[in-house]
């Protein structure tokens, strides 16, 4: 019996040699392509500006916590990064995408199922067979205690794309995950600096309403002496008006603006805690890098690349759709129509099958989802492409800004500087008999304009200074 045994075993063997001899040659016909980055992608990228630094200290390289040093701006910036809504659904959808490479990689290994099963029959009396039972019916019961195995051979690579696409959306979620943090850090910090120019605005704006307080005294003093009119008088009260009115506007633009900061932070609406406008020193050096280095830093680029990587991968399992599919299957455990039987050794059964499949018609499936995959690759590409260049214009437009801004610092505060100088001397004028009230009038009005939009570039070279870190990738570290 054991050397029968033997022989059984051998012959077995013997006769999947050469299909396994088949499953090795074809495995060496892997058709599926690796990855390559397309160049010319970067070759695209070009920041219209005359002083671009091939500095390896890209500016996006520094975390926000070495950008934003205000402490309180760094707290609310961790507790927007923790409690920030868009944050947790984007942790979520790497939850779902890790989920998904985790079944890729299980592709490769075979599918096993095993189980009980009970079946009753009985046939028709009146069927040839039924005849032959001499109209006895006849009961039939089987009990099975069975397990299935299945393998497919990936020939032509199609379960390695697959898990590949799965990784490749695993790397896209994880880079949309940074992109909504650089995001969130910028907006933080843009809405923080806004906050703190309307109160530097709204400082101004009362001490301007005192001050038109005490000069509507003096204009009234001034026409009981009889040095100027009622009209001046009207004028200045106008003025101080309108002063309230700005107050007003300002005091409602904070409200709203605290309002949005708190939505960032995913918190009811309330008073918001914040340092001053001139306390905000930013030192990080403005190094911009290399188009290399914009790609490795921004996470909008890398989710672009990642959902062409994707498709990428999907294109080649769907190309490897069109050859053939080599699978194995195995069948086996305890048969019986007895069930005190049915663990004895004569209820064993075993079956193995190994199939070459090639599609011919399935009503042109495979085709068509070639050709979607197809065009879905050129749109991720054409995708990836903007991404790039999109992101080079942001940077181009972000240095720009932060160089108008420098510049028009200085030349606000210059303007400011001489309407306050002409406020003070056409007032002492008006005051000594020599000067036309209308003067003082136009050079207040001038002054506090000249000192709101000082305050704005103040605030704008900040914004700048926050869009170039964002644009340069800057800000989910």
């Amino acid at each position: 019996m054991k050397s029968n045994s033997n022989k059984g075993t051998n012959l077995f063997l013997f006769k999947f040699i050469p299909l396994i001899v088949m499953v090795v040659l074809l495995q060496a016909c892997f058709v599926a392509k690796p990855y390559q980055r397309p160049g010319n992608v970067l070759d695209d990228a070009r920041y219209r500006t005359d002083h671009l630094p091939e500095d390896t200290t890209n500016m996006g390289n520094f975390s926000w916590k070495e950008l934003f040093t205000d402490e309180k701006l760094a707290a609310y910036i961790n507790q927007a990064l923790d409690q920030n809504l868009d944050i947790r659904n984007a942790i979520q959808q790497i939850n779902a995408a890790e989920a998904y490479f985790k079944q890729g990689k299980a592709g490769f290994f075979p599918t096993l199922s095993v189980g009980p099963s009970y079946n009753w029959s009985t046939g028709s009396l009146n069927t040839q067979l039924g005849q032959l039972s001499g109209g006895n019916r006849l009961f039939l019961n089987q009990y099975t205690l069975s397990g299935t195995l299945n393998w497919e051979a990936d020939i032509w690579g199609k379960i390695k794309s697959s898990k590949d696409a799965a990784l490749a959306s695993l790397l896209q979620s994880q880079a949309a995950h940074q992109a909504v943090k650089s995001t969130l850090v910028a907006s933080i910090a843009n809405t923080y600096y806004q906050l703190l120019a309307l109160d530097e605005q709204k400082k101004i704006t009362e001490e301007t309403i005192n001050y038109r307080e005490r000069y509507l005294e003096t204009t009234k003093a001034l026409q009981q002496a009889g040095t100027v009119t009622a009209v001046a008088v009207s004028q200045s009260e106008a003025l101080l008006l309108n002063s309230k009115g700005l107050l007003v506007n300002l005091n409602n633009s904070i409200k709203l603006m605290e309002n949005a900061f708190c939505m960032l932070l995913s918190i009811p609406p309330q008073p918001v805690e914040r340092t001053t406008l001139d306390q905000q020193q930013i030192t990080t050096p403005l190094a911009i890098g290399v188009p290399v280095q914009l790609l490795a830093n921004r996470p909008d680029v890398k989710t672009a690349e990642f959902a062409y990587m994707n498709a990428f991968y999907t294109t080649n399992a769907a190309k490897a759709a069109f050859y053939p599919s080599l699978t194995l299957s195995a069948n086996g455990g305890l048969q019986s129509v007895l069930f005190d039987k049915l663990f004895s050794a004569s209820s064993l059964f075993g079956s193995v099958t190994g199939s070459l499949l090639q599609p011919v018609l399935n009503k042109r499936q495979i085709r068509t989802q070639y050709e979607v995959s197809r065009a879905n690759q050129e749109m991720a590409y054409n995708s990836f492409k903007k991404a790039v260049l999109n992101a080079s214009r942001e940077v181009s437009d972000a240095l720009f800004t932060y160089d108008a801004q420098s510049k028009l610092i200085d030349l606000k505060k210059l303007e400011f500087q001489q309407y306050d100088t002409a406020t003070q001397f056409s007032q002492e004028l008006v005051n000594n008999g020599m000067g036309n009230y209308l003067d003082v009038i136009t050079a207040m009005t001038n002054e506090l304009q000249a000192e709101l939009n000082y305050v704005d570039a103040k605030y704008g070279r900040l914004n700048a200074i926050v869009q170039l870190y964002q644009a340069l990738g800057g800000g989910w570290r």
